[in-house]
């Protein structure tokens, strides 16, 4: 998100009572921040895994892609929001956008915008990283052929909810231009072998001379639709982006609603058809 000029005027203001006022940022090393209280390690957390971690990569990149291929062939409707506010707790503007991803009679996959009140942010405006990212990195998906782009480390094992999972911080090895990238956490099923949880940031934040483009902290939760993968169903931030003439709060909700595979006359929704057991998000 790239920080509006016209805030630069208030910049001394919100750094000087920044340290004071401003939300604590998802980063922090705190049991529990703006996200709400995070998974706890289960007694289970340092029992002998059944296979070497990288072997346990290997497969559960194998059905992510598996997972991939079979989600592109699903329509499903997306709603977006993003608020802002300053250091002081102010409200500012807000960016909100209704859309179906759908498919011609040809079978082409596009994206149709069917509500997008003008957009009211004053002191950011969303980037095409942004909305890059909302397509790709908020949803985030590791598979087989996204693997060499990545080093993955084994963290040992949380419950989340009633899912026991694996946990394995994951960074990108090097930034290539132009290209976006996921840095954070995530959990996948140690049943199903899919990404049940993902914590993280879209990287690299883009700093030149002037030009600001940072991006918050988020949280998705994905939800066994179909009874054999895990599709995501919820992804929300709440985060200070630090601006060099300031800080901004921004709180982004994203809903993954209504799947449904191309062709198919059985309706799926996001938050009904799930079996007992899966990870909740959280009230909003």
């Amino acid at each position: 998100m790239r920080q509006r000029k016209t805030l630069g005027t208030i910049g001394g203001l919100l750094a000087a009572g920044a340290l004071l006022l401003l939300a604590p940022r998802l980063g922090a090393q705190t049991p529990q921040g703006p996200l709400g209280p995070q998974s706890k390690p289960s007694a289970r957390e340092n029992a002998p895994l059944p296979l070497p971690a990288e072997e346990i990569i290997r497969r559960f990149a194998a059905k992510e892609a598996e997972f991939k291929g079979a989600r592109d062939n699903y329509t499903y409707s997306q709603y977006v929001r993003v608020r802002e506010s300053d250091a002081f707790g102010k409200e500012g503007g807000q960016f909100e956008r209704t859309s179906e991803i759908i498919f011609s009679p040809e079978g082409r996959r596009y994206e149709k915008i069917v509500r997008e009140p003008p957009a009211t942010l004053r002191m950011v405006s969303l980037s095409r990283e942004d909305l890059e990212d909302l397509e790709n990195i908020q949803p985030f998906v590791l598979t087989t052929a996204e693997l060499p782009k990545y080093n993955i480390e084994y963290a040992g094992r949380e419950q989340v909810d009633e899912i026991s999972t694996y946990v394995f911080r994951v960074a990108p090895k090097r930034m290539e231009k132009n290209q976006r990238y996921f840095e954070g956490t995530i959990w996948v099923d140690d049943e199903d072998l899919q990404i049940v949880k993902t914590r993280g940031k879209a990287v690299p934040d883009v700093r030149r001379g002037k030009q600001e483009n940072l991006f918050p902290t988020f949280e998705t939760y994905r939800q066994n639709i179909d009874g054999k993968y895990w599709f995501p169903t919820y992804t929300r931030a709440d985060d200070v982006l630090h601006f060099s003439h300031g800080e901004v709060r921004i709180r982004m909700v994203v809903r993954y609603r209504n799947y449904k595979q191309f062709g198919s006359t059985v309706r799926i929704t996001g938050v009904e058809e799930v079996k007992p057991g899966l990870p909740k998000p959280p009230l909003q």
